[in-house]
């Protein structure tokens, strides 16, 4: 993995079962991709089934939705890991996804002995000024984001933070930055804490949850990634991803 940081890696026996919660987002079909192109099988769990476009004799797609705690136990029984893409628009209604849908996750694994879950969360959980960021992010973009547009979001994000290091899975909570795209996976950086930097480029983001399932470096860690390639201007980050989208 391109990531760095400061634990040693104990490599584990090669995971081949995995189930990925919001497979149909752009960074779970990229880790979908990812997981096959390394051998492993896939459960690409998704609410709208007939949209998946990954196809492959190792992808079982299962049409669920992860406030139904039935289908979840139904799609993490018998797997070796579980890896959770969950996205929700943002916006200043009440949002649920991230907490609730990570809860009926949880409970599954645990009554199946599941061990390994890496959940994507958000550097905007607990966000802080950029040294190289300049004035415009720092002081109107950022706390726009975090405190009007996405408050509601990323406060739920919070509380699946919070229910994940309260169980005793082997998890992993991962933050990417501002989500932005690049072909493939680049050179990245993972970093227990609050890492230097602003962008995560979403194959990056997949790269790092698919490493986790077969590396216990940062079990029961937080950790931030960010991508040092191809990195967006602010101007070009506003007008093609500001929307949060998985």
């Amino acid at each position: 993995m391109a990531g760095q940081g400061s634990r040693q890696s104990r490599k584990r026996a090669v995971v081949v079962r995995i189930t990925v919660f919001g497979a149909n987002g752009p960074t779970g079909r990229l880790l979908t991709g990812q997981a096959l192109a390394a051998g492993h099988a896939v459960t690409a769990v998704t609410r709208r089934p007939e949209s998946f476009p990954v196809q492959h004799d190792r992808v079982e797609v299962v049409g669920a939705d992860v406030f139904d705690a039935g289908a979840v136990e139904a799609a993490v029984v018998g797997r070796d890991a579980v890896l959770s893409t969950l996205g929700a628009p943002a916006g200043r209604g009440p949002i649920t996804t991230y907490s609730l849908g990570t809860a009926n996750v949880v409970a599954a694994m645990r009554r199946h002995g599941v061990r390994r879950l890496g959940v994507v969360s958000s550097a905007g959980v607990d966000p802080r000024p950029y040294a190289d960021a300049g004035f415009l992010f720092n002081r109107v973009f950022l706390p726009y984001l975090t405190r009007v547009l996405g408050k509601t979001l990323y406060e739920d994000m919070g509380r699946m933070e919070t229910l994940v290091r309260a169980s005793d899975l082997e998890w992993t909570i991962v933050r990417p930055g501002a989500l932005y795209h690049l072909p493939s996976v680049s050179a990245y950086s993972v970093v227990e804490g609050r890492a230097d930097g602003m962008y995560t480029a979403r194959a990056d983001l997949a790269a790092c949850l698919l490493g986790l399932v077969a590396d216990d470096r940062y079990l029961r860690t937080t950790v931030e990634i960010v991508s040092s390639v191809g990195n967006p201007t602010l101007l070009q980050y506003i007008r093609h991803e500001a929307q949060p989208k998985g």
